[in-house]
């Protein structure tokens, strides 16, 4: 009797334990997606090297995530970019980007580099007015920053 009293109390405990752990992970992710979605962030690092922007010059490159559809879209410096995106947890994945094909002599290089580090994004982390962009292995490849909100 005695033992299956302590096993019950071992179960319980365990149970209530697992689930108030689990519990502040899923408000996080929530909460982490809510500062993702719905704003303008304007890139500020590619991978550790930081760009000074005009944050309101329009070839600034940038990036919005429409929570309603589920839709990213910015700018690579140069050209317009647009997709799909889906989260689970702090994973994102982006769908193959379209784009407009403009040529920008002084942007180029720029806009090359941004693209490459945007095709290696895995994973996301977001604080209050920053954003970054995560490879697989957790390393930064696009730091943002939000100072403008959507229009």
């Amino acid at each position: 009797m005695l033992k299956k009293l302590i096993a019950t109390v071992l179960i319980s405990s365990t149970l209530a334990v697992v689930g108030c752990t689990s519990m502040p992970s899923t408000i996080q992710q929530e909460q982490n997606l809510a500062l993702l979605q719905n704003k303008i962030w304007v890139m500020t690092h590619i991978g550790a090297i930081e760009y000074k922007m005009d944050p309101h010059a329009p070839n600034a490159p940038s990036i919005q995530f429409n929570s309603n559809e589920m839709r990213v879209n910015g700018t690579d410096g140069c050209n317009r970019l647009m997709g799909t995106y889906v989260v689970k947890g702090n994973q994102i994945n982006f769908s193959p980007m379209a784009g407009t094909k403009m040529m920008c002599m002084e942007t180029m290089e720029l806009s090359s580099k941004y693209n490459e580090a945007l095709s290696q994004v895995a994973g996301y982390q977001v604080y209050g007015q920053t954003l970054k962009l995560l490879d697989r292995h957790g390393n930064v490849v696009l730091k943002y920053r939000s100072t403008v909100q959507p229009r």
